[in-house]
């Protein structure tokens, strides 16, 4: 029989402090979540507005403190008019203008009794039936309970803003004295300009192939009539920033409506796949083009990371679980202990931090910052 392979004492000492540190860092996560979720929200947003205020001084005339006011206020009023846009799109579909209120009961049932025709069961339940089955009161008051949440995490995201762009002035105080070395001094900021590229190199590619997808998938939703198709178009966009599950609810939930707006089957088909064919065509012709090496990282570690951030911070989390990701990867490549970690989170092997052998001259570097990242 083989021995087993003998692990220096420090070895062991050392990984199991640091299991023991990973587990304890993620239980204080989940319980600061009510501080931590709007937090990270409004580090999220700061990074934003600090992308769209270089586009604007390098692509307008607009003076550098007028620029940074005008990328504030589009941020914030984007930010707001997501989540106008979301509410007052959900309760329009419970407007009696809609129709819906009422289709909506006879609709399904009438859907049960074809599908069991289909499947050759003669006693199909009906929707009373089976709303009867669910606690929609409990289902009511914890939709309740969350939009509440919303709009007080809304707040505290603008609280937590307003505070990191007050101190933003003396960050490259604080940075000096962190850092008093010039070269110590230099590589931190390289490494904060790779977690800003990575993270606005993330921005840029969704929002762009959203946009795109958007604009398809409206076209689709006005061919065949379905209501509210503007609402769709955004939530389509909204939920394109959530790996994964945004690709499911933007190719399933506007035929799941289309099923209840029409009599005939033809427009809920004709939405499924026309919707599964454009993300189809974007997910794997378009996003991976505007990609190429800004964002390196494994699709195993995309779901993974939208695993647990979605346990840890719900919905927040899933938003942000691949800038945290693409974060967590830039900043691990730059250290000897943790540059294997950021190398199995990669993509290819080759995270974002410079090689330790000296490259020829005339070499440039394989990773790149996005549009945008190297300007300052």
């Amino acid at each position: 029989m083989k021995p087993p392979i003998a692990l220096p004492t420090s070895s062991v000492a050392r990984n199991a402090l640091v299991l023991i540190a990973v587990v304890a860092a993620g239980a204080a996560v989940y319980w600061l979540r009510g501080i931590l979720t709007p937090l990270a929200m409004a580090i999220f947003l700061m990074i934003m507005i600090d992308g769209v205020k270089r586009t604007i001084e390098t692509r307008t005339p607009v003076p550098g403190r007028w620029a940074g006011a005008a990328a504030l206020l589009v941020v914030v009023l984007g930010f707001f008019a997501s989540i106008a846009i979301i509410v007052n799109g959900a309760t329009g579909f419970f407007d009696e203008a809609t129709g819906i209120t009422t289709r909506i009961g006879p609709r399904i049932d009438q859907i049960l009794i074809d599908g069991g025709r289909l499947f050759g069961v003669e006693a199909a339940p009906t929707a009373a039936d089976l709303l009867g089955q669910l606690d929609v009161r409990g289902y009511l008051a914890g939709a309740a309970i969350q939009a509440q949440g919303v709009l007080s995490g809304s707040f505290f995201v603008m609280v937590y803003l307003a505070f990191l762009l007050a101190s933003q002035s003396g960050f490259r105080r604080k940075l000096v004295g962190l850092f008093p070395g010039r070269e110590a001094r230099s590589e931190a900021l390289e490494v904060f300009q790779r977690v800003r590229g990575g993270v606005e190199g993330y921005l840029w590619v969704q929002t762009v192939t959203g946009a795109m997808i958007c604009a398809a998938a409206w076209l689709l939703m006005r061919a065949v009539g379905l209501q509210n198709a503007e609402f769709w178009t955004f939530v389509i966009f909204i939920v394109g920033f959530i790996p994964v599950l945004g690709g499911a609810v933007a190719g399933l939930a506007p035929p799941l409506f289309a099923l209840v707006q029409f009599e005939s089957y033809w427009p809920a088909a004709v939405l499924l796949v026309g919707l599964q064919a454009i993300l189809f065509i974007s997910g794997n012709m378009i996003q991976p083009r505007m990609q190429g090496d800004n964002q390196n990282i494994d699709p195993v570690v995309v779901l993974l990371s939208l695993a647990l951030w979605g346990q840890l911070w719900g919905v927040v989390g899933m938003f942000l679980s691949t800038p945290l990701a693409v974060m967590a990867m830039a900043v691990l490549a730059e250290f000897k202990g943790s540059r294997w970690m950021a190398i199995l989170l990669s993509g290819d092997g080759e995270p974002y931090a410079e090689e330790e052998e000296p490259r020829p001259a005339g070499r440039r570097r394989s990773r790149v910052n996005p549009p945008q990242a190297a300007a300052d």
